[in-house]
């Protein structure tokens, strides 16, 4: 019998001695609301209308409110006998007294990631809760949780630690940990491109950072290490309780994320709106009764598959509006399957998001600007883009199109270029240039069945 399955970020060691399986897995847009939006309800974010972190972008908008989110997958759970909870952060423009439909327990964050003096609302209650690290009070709603579960109840456990997002805080107790830890020197780290090379966004100054700018990087790679810190000690206690009810042997786990994060690679100061596998490629790990324990899946999927796969496990039928595929079938087999999976952003850049601390012009619509790192911006108006990630047997490829007056293009062949240094896009053949595109043009009209097409 299927007791849970558990989204969480975890430590990678604990579930790996759990005997989980590391899967090949991608974000659908490198950003947090679509990213959440795309799993919970297995669609691409061009059609559950989440188009970025705004209201206005439809983070939590009307139509995710009254189309989307009463046909998500936890909906689906409930309706066919599951007992599900929620505990973290939902969607970053939720500010609500109403819990969403679909759960039987909650305790959604208000807003964007906190750790400490946030508002949650419990069960319909709105509470504000001063000095109690976030990812402790999210441990102990889970473990109450839990305990209380009936052996016989199937249910579905949701986790959503904002760690390690900005604003990056540790628990007190963890503070002083990995005093010496810095951010990985990649190949592509601090390396500056030419405009041909990269988007322009990436070739503003200063770059390369300078080396002030490199140290605070420094300081927030090791605070990010360190605010997960009481996550390891949340999955430790939750597998703890597991085993002590003996609900391990016919219980999910998921772990994953909402998206990666640069962190100096091309002269980017540190953010997660780009399509660089940095943002875009994300840890996916499962375990479970129909998995084979310590294995690599190289087969890829991407976050619109978690709802099908979640729904097949519970043998609940998958709606066919879901963009997103089973992977289930891909768990105990060799064989890397051929996936073209959409990556599409709208860059939040308007004439709003002007920092006068920073030389640009407010007609520049550039976002997320700040002095402290040389007004280097993280994003823009035109930092708009779809791509493809094409991967099978014999090819590993990255094909995006920017809508800006340039209509720039980038391609990698990722087989021999792993860190993206070599922008292909205009030495490509014209003919592979042109399949690539009318290979976007289906994928960003696509809906349901035709997501999951391999288009020649």
């Amino acid at each position: 019998m299927l007791k849970g399955l558990s989204p969480m970020t975890k430590t990678l060691k604990l579930i790996a001695n759990q005997g989980a399986t590391f899967v090949n897995a991608f974000t659908s847009s490198p950003i947090c609301c679509p990213s959440r939006s795309s799993l919970l309800s297995g669609q691409y974010a061009h059609n559950n209308k989440a188009f970025n972190n705004s209201k206005s972008g439809g983070c939590f908008g009307t139509h995710w409110r009254e189309t989307v989110e009463p046909e998500a997958f936890p909906v689906l759970l409930q309706k066919h006998g599951y007992k599900t909870f929620f505990a973290g952060k939902y969607l970053n423009e939720y500010y609500s007294k109403e819990v969403p439909v679909g759960w039987n327990e909650w305790y959604g964050l208000h807003g964007n990631s906190r750790y400490f003096n946030y508002t949650l609302n419990e069960n319909g209650k709105v509470l504000f809760h001063f000095d109690e690290y976030l990812t402790d009070l999210l441990k102990n709603r889970t473990l109450r949780f839990l305990q209380d579960i009936q052996a016989d109840t199937p249910f579905f456990a949701m986790i959503a630690p904002p760690a390690p997002h900005e604003p990056f805080t540790a628990a007190h107790r963890h503070e002083n940990m990995f005093p010496h830890e810095n951010a990985v020197r990649t190949k592509n780290f601090n390396v500056p491109f030419g405009p041909l090379e990269k988007h322009w966004l990436l070739t503003m100054p200063p770059s390369p950072l300078p080396e002030q700018i490199v140290k605070e990087i420094d300081i927030i790679y090791r605070k990010r290490w360190q605010s997960l810190m009481a996550v390891d000690e949340m999955v430790d206690a939750i597998v703890t309780l597991l085993e002590e009810r003996e609900l391990m042997t016919n219980t999910y786990f998921i772990f994953t994320s909402d998206n990666g994060y640069h962190m100096g690679q091309f002269s980017q100061p540190y953010d997660k709106r780009q399509p660089y596998e940095t943002d875009i490629r994300v840890p996916f790990l499962i375990r479970g009764p129909k998995v084979a324990p310590k294995s690599l899946v190289s087969s890829p999927i991407a976050l619109i598959d978690v709802a099908p796969t979640v729904l097949e496990l519970a043998g609940i039928p998958v709606p066919s509006k879901m963009d997103g595929a089973s992977f289930i079938s891909k768990l105990n087999t060799m064989e890397i399957h051929e996936r073209q999976i959409l990556i599409e952003y709208w860059g939040e850049g308007n004439y709003e998001t002007y920092n006068p601390e920073c030389p640009w012009q407010r007609q520049d619509k550039l976002s997320l600007c700040s002095s402290n790192i040389a007004c280097h911006c993280q994003d823009s108006w035109n930092n708009t883009f779809s791509c493809v990630r094409h991967l099978g047997r014999e090819v590993d490829m990255i094909y995006c199109q920017f809508k800006d007056n340039e209509n720039f293009v980038e391609a990698y062949d990722l087989t021999t270029d792993s860190y993206q240094i070599n922008n292909i896009a205009y030495e490509m053949l014209p003919s592979i240039r042109a399949h690539y595109s009318l290979v976007l043009t289906n994928l960003t009209k696509c809906s349901g069945e035709t997501c999951r097409q391999i288009y020649y």
